[in-house]
């Protein structure tokens, strides 16, 4: 039995979560938080909480930025997480899971609708473009579950215009689940 786990923002706890335990079938243990990890700080702090659940993982497959990229205090005048920081942030966040666990595989940033009043597909972009290079230098694999769902975003982000529709968890559980069954080939 190969143990799992996922962590992410709602596009995982109510999108792909839910679906990637049946895709994986009985060879997988898979745990995750029942909680949204929100934010990349929020989950660096929580893998300090979810550490017992997460122990005895041979895969780890995570995602955050939605939150980190978005612009909630437009008086403000800046996105929630800063990109530098969020680059900081998520390289640690790499660094610690990859000193604990075989395999880690990092889910980029899905997009939104172009209508979303808080999110702009251009900061996302811009956060999956730093991002990327700095988690692939760390060993980690990408899942460019951001990179599918731009192919047709009418089709696979609901009428919310943020998360996953009935396509997109389709889509994203299967690449999820796919990159799972690709890392536990190689462990």
């Amino acid at each position: 039995m190969i143990k799992v786990t996922l962590l992410g923002d709602s596009i995982r706890q109510i999108g792909y979560g839910p679906v990637v335990p049946g895709l994986l079938g009985g060879d997988y243990d898979v745990w995750q938080p029942s909680e949204n990890c929100r934010f990349a700080q929020y989950t660096l702090r929580g893998m300090y909480d979810w550490k017992g659940g997460m122990e005895g993982s041979s895969v780890v497959h995570w995602n955050n930025g939605l939150w980190d990229a978005c612009d909630i205090f437009p008086e403000d005048g800046g996105l929630f997480t800063g990109l530098d920081f969020y680059v900081d942030t998520m390289t640690r966040i790499g660094r610690i899971l990859t000193a604990r666990y075989p395999k880690v595989i990092f889910a980029t940033t899905t997009p939104v609708r172009a209508e979303n009043p808080n999110n702009r597909n251009e900061w996302v972009e811009r956060y999956n473009a730093a991002v990327v290079p700095e988690l692939m230098k760390l060993g980690i694999a990408i899942n460019d579950i951001g990179g599918a769902v731009s192919r047709d975003i009418e089709r696979y982000i609901c009428d919310d215009l943020i998360h996953l529709s009935k396509d997109g968890i389709d889509l994203c559980a299967g690449m999820v689940a796919d990159s799972i069954r690709k890392a536990a080939s190689e462990l």
